[in-house]
């Protein structure tokens, strides 16, 4: 089988098992969407949603977040770790937004990576999510799933990110990487994948 089959055959069989394949974070504008997605580096999706409520709040959209003081944002921030260099990122981001996008969250990788903090898997998530474009976002359940599925043995995400694009039919390729989140927290696990319940078992190669 090859990869690409593989690739196809899991795609149907995830969005059989999570036929509503939707983002974990929870927000109501793509910049809410944007730092949402900075404050889940090196933390849960869970511990994001508990905390932003209180910092949309606080600080109501990008004019809000530029002028703000970085140590209050950080105090907002604090349980999701690293929050002092995310939140002179929030605040440094919203104002490149000011200044160079008109306030607004452009749609483009490119532009996209310019903000500070955002890297490629933020930036693809907003592409894709907000922007209904054809995006990867490679995170930590990406990587591993997909080399368990022999689709590629690397671990440069960008690398990984190039493969998957030839693999993927674009218009799945969103959706899919979000079920990969939920299938990877409930059945490919990191340290005890459950493989004998596992419905890619028929065509995994770790399996077989």
């Amino acid at each position: 089988m090859t990869s690409k089959q593989i690739a196809l055959n899991a795609i149907k069989e995830l969005k059989i098992k999570y036929p509503d394949a939707i983002c974990s974070l929870v927000y109501s504008d793509p910049f809410e969407l944007l730092v949402a997605t900075r404050l889940s580096a090196q933390c849960t999706d869970a511990r994001v949603n508990m905390v932003t409520p209180a910092l949309f709040e606080r600080f109501k959209g990008i004019d809000a977040f530029a002028d703000a003081d970085v140590d209050e944002v950080g105090k907002y921030i604090k349980s999701c770790g690293l929050y002092k260099t995310k939140a002179k990122d929030l605040v440094r981001m919203a104002q490149q937004l000011r200044e160079n996008f008109n306030s607004q969250v452009p749609d483009t990788i490119e532009s996209l990576t310019t903000l500070s903090g955002v890297g490629r898997k933020t930036a693809n998530l907003i592409v894709g999510d907000v922007f209904g474009k054809p995006a990867v976002v490679v995170d930590t359940h990406c990587i591993r799933i997909t080399r368990r599925l022999g689709l590629h043995s690397e671990k440069d995400a960008g690398k990984i990110e190039k493969i998957l694009k030839q693999l993927l039919p674009p218009e799945e390729s969103n959706d899919f990487c979000h079920r990969l989140v939920l299938f990877g927290r409930e059945t490919c696990t990191a340290r005890s994948p459950k493989c004998e319940i596992c419905p890619l078992n028929g065509f995994c190669p770790q399996k077989i």
